[in-house]
């Protein structure tokens, strides 16, 4: 084990909300270089492109980071491109990194990739019993296209590829816009301004009946990261907090802790999506010792404290 230490790493997305905390847990791992391509150099969807990559940074090992990726509002209105682009960068990577005979490569899935009506908790080994939720259903199953050559690829190669379900994100960095940020994001911003503005009432999406698992950004990369240098296993593995909350709740989580006293107006007509997501996260801690540290009420304050100081 201890597979990180003097080598070449690309991590694609590394630019982005998780990819930047990625490469900073990288550095304490002292690995001889970290090669961040860039989507206006390296079209992550061209072969010719992702050959490239491998020439100019000869990487031994790759962290794939790099989604077209939204909340609901946005998988509605884009699942075409988020299914092409998501699938097209999994199936270019890992056959370009089987050509390269690369030592590792380290696939990120998306909890959107669980069937619909799951059992809470999610176990790995339920994601094949059902098809996703409609609304992010293309999108989920182009992530997880890469488990399915990674595995294909282990068994016919010997491809030393591994994946990871990491469930929803959120943290400072996030993207903030409301026409394609998740959850989170998208409710702190409308919180924040709603408040400055005075206004009595903000919208919400739905019901409010929906749960979520929610997992602190920082947290997600020292997972990843310990996935990448210990674990070496075909099985998929999540990565996750194992601590579920309602919408609702959600949202006067985040009224509370923003100090905003006015209405919360929900749109049933608007879409819940999934109705529970929560993982089962034993084995993320058997295989390679990774638990969450980042309380929800404390990564909430921090990521609250930095959009105010950054974004409003």
């Amino acid at each position: 084990m201890g597979a990180l230490k003097g080598k070449r790493i690309v991590v694609t997305g590394g630019a982005g909300f998780l990819g930047r905390f990625v490469c900073q847990e990288l550095e304490s791992y002292a690995p001889a270089s970290i090669f961040v391509p860039r989507s206006a150099q390296y079209d992550l969807r061209d072969a010719t492109a992702v050959k490239q990559l491998f020439h100019d940074a000869k990487p031994q090992i790759v962290i794939h980071l790099a989604a077209v990726v939204g909340g609901i509002g946005a998988n509605r209105e884009n699942p075409g491109r988020y299914f092409y682009d998501n699938a097209m960068m999994g199936l270019q990577l890992i056959e370009t990194s089987r050509q390269e005979r690369l030592e590792k490569f380290v696939a990120t899935g998306t909890i959107c990739a669980y069937p619909k009506f799951t059992p809470v908790p999610f176990r790995e080994d339920d994601l094949w019993n059902g098809y996703p939720e409609e609304t992010n259903a293309p999108y989920g199953l182009a992530k997880k296209m890469m488990l399915v050559q990674s595995q294909a690829y282990r068994q016919q190669y010997g491809f030393n590829g591994i994946t990871l379900f990491p469930v929803n994100l959120y943290g400072p960095r996030d993207n903030f816009d409301l026409n394609s940020s998740h959850v989170i994001p998208a409710l702190i911003r409308k919180i924040v301004e709603a408040q400055k503005a005075k206004s009595s009432f903000i919208d919400a999406w739905g019901t409010g009946s929906a749960s979520r698992e929610f997992l602190f950004v920082r947290d997600a990369a020292h997972g990843i990261v310990l996935a990448a240098d210990q674990y070496d296993k075909p099985e998929p593995v999540n990565l996750g907090s194992g601590e579920e909350i309602s919408i609702r709740r959600l949202v006067e989580f985040i009224c509370e802790l923003t100090g905003y006293q006015g209405e919360v107006r929900w749109d049933a007509t608007k879409p819940d999506g999934q109705p529970r997501r929560c993982l089962e996260v034993s084995r993320a801690r058997q295989e390679f010792g990774f638990e969450a540290k980042t309380s929800l009420r404390d990564g909430l304050t921090e990521t609250i404290e930095w959009y105010r100081n950054e974004c409003a």
